[in-house]
Formats: C-alpha cells, structure tokens, sequence
C-alpha cells in the first residue's frame, strides 16, 4: 500500500513581507484541502511570534516528525522556514535564499538559536542573515543530519542561486564544502524541469516545485507542487524520497507554464519591452526605449549555462505536469482581471464540489462531466490547460505571463453583480 502526497514544501505565514493576515494555520489547512494537498510547509519557523502560533495551533503527529491541525485530520504540516543570505563572495555581493525543512519542534528551536547570531530572526518571516551560504548549512545540519536544506527559486534574477544579478555558476561555487548536504533544487515559477535538464550538472539533484506563496491571496498556495508516493507519510519517508530522486516514490512536480512566471524572458517593465534570449541578445540586453539594461530573464540566464539542447528529455527521472491555477483559467475565459469575484467564484466552488478538489478538477475531471457543471467555456479552457494546448504570453521583469486561450471571453450580465470587493475579513465568503 502506498500513500499519494501531494506536497507544496514552501509558503509564508503572516509575519512575512507582503502576506495576507490570512495566512494563519487555520486558514493554510482549509485551502491546502480545497486545493487537494495533504503536506504544507509551516512557512517562517525562525520567526518567534508565528512558532507561537504555530505552538498553538498544531500538534506533532505521533512519531512521524509532521504536525497536524486540531481540526483537519486530513491536512499534515512539515516544519519549514525560508532565509536569506547575503555575503560578499569573489568581490561580488551574493544574495541567495534557502528553505530549510526539520522535523521537530527542538530541531527547529535550535536552528533558530543557531541563527541569531547573524540576524534578527523577528524582523520578517523570511530573514537577513549575514553569514555564507555554507555557514547556513553547517548551522543547520550541525543541529541534526535530519534537517534538509535547498536553494530556492534558483532561477530568478535576484536573491537566487543562479541568479542573473547576484549568483553564482554552479551549486558547488554556492555551497563549496557544504554541497554534500544539498539534494534538491526549487525551480520556481519562471522554469520547469525541461529547463533545469538542460544543465548535465544538475542531473543529481531533485527537481522541487513550491508555491513561495507569500501574497494577499492565500489560495495561491499549491499552484505548484510536488506528487509522492509514499509507504508512510512521514517526515523521513519524505526526505528519503527526495534525496534518492526516486520516480517509484518521487513521481512528479505540479508546474505552471514557465512562461508565466514574471521573470520568464528578459525585458523592461518601464518600457512594455520583453524579448527572448535571441532577441535580447541582438539589442546586447540594452533596452531600446531607454538604454538601460534589460531585466534578464530566466529563460536567456539557463541558455547561457546549458549544455544540452532545448528537447532534452534524461530517463528514470520524476517527470512533470504543466497546469495553472483554477482561478485564474476561470479568469481568463470571464475576461476579469482579478480573482476577488463572484464571477470566479461561484463557477470554481461548483466544480470543487463536484470533483472534490482542484487537482481532480485540473487533472481528472471528465470535459464532458466538468461541462454539466458549469458554462462549457470554462470545461473546454480547463481541457486546453491540461492537454498543453493553450498559450502562454511570457512574463518578464516582474510582469506575470497572460493565458491565451483561443476562447471568446464569457459576457458578464452585470459589472456590478459580479464584481464583489473582497475585504480580507469576508473572503471565506467566497468558499
């Protein structure tokens, strides 16, 4: 017997820079359900008021080093944080985020103790350190072999391991002596497992894919994630898996297109100017309109450092699927431009209803069994997403990506009855 795990390793909670008050235990279990996860990350253990809450809240589950909520006994929690190290490194100024994973309440109140040292750990969910990336690991993993380390978002532009503007070339001029204890990798929104493949040197290391979710909106958490299946679901099982990059038990990462991400191709926001690397390369990544340098974007920084073609495909590897958010696929066919209405909302809650979660929704439900449910648009755009055949305008320099559809845009009967302004104290309204 297995245990399907569907797991987004890495959010924020409400401490955190830019996040909903929302994002509290209580309300991360509810839309962790509703999405269809059944492992969430705590986000930003190191901060002393969220572990309180966290404390409060939840309660280890027997001995598997995961934690559950008081209510939701289908809903586990890993404990989980993301950091930032800044440090000057050949000259250069390196920024470069990391999540860190551990299975205990101890272990993690050491880790914190650990990192006091080179920052205010109650500044922000995700903190500044002032220590090397290999200092990070040696903190961390000195508390405990258990305990799990990974860059993350390795691609994007700043505060990145590959990082176009403040990373580094290789995970070995990152890590140095402290490679050893990193196993995996988070690709982040802006690239995909076809991107990092291209990279021979990346071929031993686990393909992640996590939300990051830290935004007013909670049910982003789990636009991205990663699909097990394990013997138990426990912390070592988990960690197991990773670590061996096994695809009996590590299957598959959820993934939104690449080109979503808003720092797919390289471009300038200012100027409404985005290229791919060819492009951006003939303009010497200046930008036209002002002369500044271009933003560049993850797809022009992977070419620079691949040496495999663009079809690259390895065998005995997890492999991937491409989706997108419900809500923003039932976006695109209203033809609204933010989630925050009735328009979404109702159309999402009936199929969640009928299908149980988002994830049957985006992978298994039927066209026509989704088509009775709600307007045959919504179905058939759903279809498109899943079978790979909708478009994605890429984003770049901050910009999110636009769904292309190839669908005439649903008529709203009235602006005002569909459009419901969302307080932060109602949005369970809208579930």
């Amino acid at each position: 017997m297995v245990i399907r795990v569907i797991a987004d390793l890495h959010i924020h909670g409400r401490y955190s820079r830019a996040t909903s008050e929302l994002m509290n235990i209580e309300e991360t279990a509810k839309y962790a359900k509703i999405k269809g996860l059944n492992l969430v990350g705590t986000g930003d253990f190191t901060h002393p008021e969220w572990l309180k809450e966290i404390l409060s809240t939840l309660t280890p589950d027997a001995d598997t080093g995961l934690f559950k909520p008081a209510d939701d006994s289908s809903v586990r929690f890993i404990l989980q944080t993301e950091v930032c190290t800044i440090f000057d490194y050949q000259g250069d100024s390196k920024k470069i985020h990391h999540v860190i994973l551990t299975p205990s309440l101890e272990t993690a109140d050491q880790i914190s103790e650990g990192l006091k040292k080179y920052g205010d750990l109650a500044s922000d969910g995700r903190p500044i350190l002032d220590c090397t990336a290999p200092q990070l690991v040696e903190e961390v993993m000195t508390v405990s072999g258990d305990n799990m380390v990974f860059p993350a978002h390795v691609w994007t532009p700043w505060f990145s391991l590959f990082g176009a503007f403040s990373g580094f070339d290789t995970v070995e001029d990152c890590y140095q002596d402290m490679t050893k204890h990193i196993h995996a990798l988070e690709t982040g929104l802006s690239s995909d497992p076809p991107m990092n493949w291209r990279l021979s040197k990346l071929d031993h290391y686990a393909l992640l894919s996590n939300s990051d979710c830290h935004s007013f909106w909670p049910w982003r958490i789990g636009r991205e994630a990663n699909v097990f299946d394990l013997p138990d679901l426990t912390y070592n099982q988990l960690t197991s898996a990773i670590i061996d990059n096994d695809p009996e038990r590590f299957k598959y990462t959820i993934e939104t297109d690449p080109a979503y991400g808003k720092y797919h191709w390289t471009g300038h926001r200012n100027c409404k100017i985005s290229l791919p690397p060819a492009e951006a390369i003939k303009f010497s990544n200046n930008c036209p309109v002002c002369r500044r340098k271009f933003t560049k974007g993850v797809e022009q920084r992977v070419e620079e450092l691949a040496d495999r073609p663009a079809d690259y495909a390895p065998k005995d590897m997890p492999t991937y699927k491409r989706l997108l958010p419900l809500s923003e696929i039932i976006c695109a066919v209203t033809g609204t431009n933010s989630p925050a209405t009735q328009t979404i909302w109702k159309p999402y809650n009936q199929l969640i209803e009928r299908f149980g979660d988002e994830y049957n929704v985006l992978i298994e439900a039927p066209l026509d069994a989704m088509a009775a449910v709600v307007d045959p648009a919504i179905a058939q755009a759903i279809l498109r997403v899943r079978e790979g055949t909708a478009k994605v305008t890429p984003g770049y320099d901050g910009v999110y990506g636009q769904l292309v559809l190839g669908i005439e845009p649903l008529k709203v009967k009235s602006k005002a009855a569909a459009v419901a302004k969302v307080q932060q104290k109602s949005m369970s309204d809208f579930w």
